[in-house]
């Protein structure tokens, strides 16, 4: 993990390209972060590759409901030749849920923004195929987020059904 100062460099060498694309870097639970604007994420991840970071191992989707900016997407990216891991964050507001794709540089993002696309509802701009992967097409909501209703279908088995006759009603 980069102390203070390498995750400052790192955060340096991100928004170098860009003015204000570094909107903050933290060591948090031993881990580092650095949180871009959603426009400067596809130079960000760009840029750490470039530093040894050439492995992106996942994308996914977070919502810090009821904070406003409360829709984010979570970038992790290994380099094996530094054995280490560096995370990039991206916060959109709910109303306006648009990130660039990252997908042409980095194929396997691919499936990881259908899925975040799919359960948060946050839009990749510039994606080769973005439709739902785990729900079915004409599904309503994004069921990850928090404000979502709980509750939902019954699901009925062999057994249960004898119990719980009427269920349908």
């Amino acid at each position: 993990m980069p102390d203070g100062d390498a995750l400052e460099r790192l955060a340096h060498l991100v928004g170098a390209e860009q003015d204000g694309a570094v909107v903050a870097t933290v060591v948090a639970r031993g881990r580092a972060e650095i949180e871009v604007r959603p426009d400067a994420i596809g130079s960000a991840l760009e840029r750490l590759r470039h530093e040894g970071y050439t492995m992106l191992m996942s994308v996914h989707g977070v919502d810090y409901h009821p904070e406003e900016r409360r829709l984010g997407v979570v970038y992790e990216l290994l380099s094996m030749q530094l054995q280490d891991r560096v995370t990039v964050k991206v916060r959109v507001s709910a109303e306006d849920p648009h990130v660039p794709s990252v997908v042409a540089d980095w194929p396997t993002a691919d499936f990881h923004e259908r899925e975040v696309f799919d359960m948060f509802g946050v839009v990749f701009d510039g994606h080769p195929d973005l439709r739902r992967i785990l729900m079915p097409e004409d599904y309503i909501g994004h069921p990850q987020r928090r404000d979502f209703p709980i509750g939902g279908e019954p699901v009925i088995f062999t057994e249960t059904e004898r119990r719980n006759p009427g269920w349908w009603k």
